[in-house]
């Protein structure tokens, strides 16, 4: 497995996933720049991270991404397995992060200081996506079956970007969940890599 990783990216939660498979992998840390070069757009059409190199072909996406890495290494159980519920919930919690809580706090930053309505409004959203994860903590260490897996990398990754722009404020299940995970030698390791 190759990651082209650029930190402080999605591609950070690739590669804490990598971390904690504790697999081989190849590493290899793009330049802002690099990304638009022609080099990486062959790699991704859209010039961004994170993207992988699976030894058949490349895959971009971070969600999907993590799925897959998860898939090739079933004997870890970071993902149920296919058809049963808890794979439906770890799909669930992955696509409730990347559709409805991390554009909404994408939107907030967007509008920051020149739209403050809409900024509040997608603040709103954020903290309404955060707040059914914090309640579904509730007793809970983890989103699906009381063990870490590629739900928690994945929504995990996006709560902590929540908490620093005021999404998840009050929140304490979320506030306790993204420091459990923040603390996670593999998630350690991944945030201690730094651009070239």
């Amino acid at each position: 497995m190759h990651l082209y990783h650029v930190p402080g990216t999605r591609s950070t939660r690739v590669l804490w996933l990598l971390e904690e498979i504790g697999a081989p992998y190849d590493l290899t840390v793009l330049s802002r720049d690099e990304r638009t070069g022609d080099e990486h757009i062959e790699r991704h059409p859209l010039g961004r991270v994170p993207v992988v190199d699976d030894g058949s072909g490349f895959v971009f996406e971070s969600a999907g991404i993590v799925l897959h890495i998860a898939d090739l290494h079933p004997e870890l159980g970071l993902v149920p397995m296919p058809g049963t519920h808890e794979r439906a919930l770890a799909y669930q919690w992955i696509f409730l992060a990347m559709t409805e809580l991390e554009p909404a706090i994408v939107d907030r930053i967007r509008a920051g200081e020149t739209d403050p309505e809409r900024a509040e409004a997608a603040r709103g959203r954020a903290y309404a996506a955060a707040a059914v994860i914090d309640r579904v903590l509730e007793g809970h260490e983890y989103l699906v079956g009381d063990r870490f897996g590629v739900a928690d990398v994945v929504a995990g990754s996006v709560l902590s970007f929540a908490r620093r722009y005021g999404a998840a404020e009050g929140l304490a299940n979320v506030a306790d969940y993204v420091e459990r995970l923040e603390a996670r030698p593999a998630r350690l390791r991944a945030d201690a890599v730094v651009a070239a």
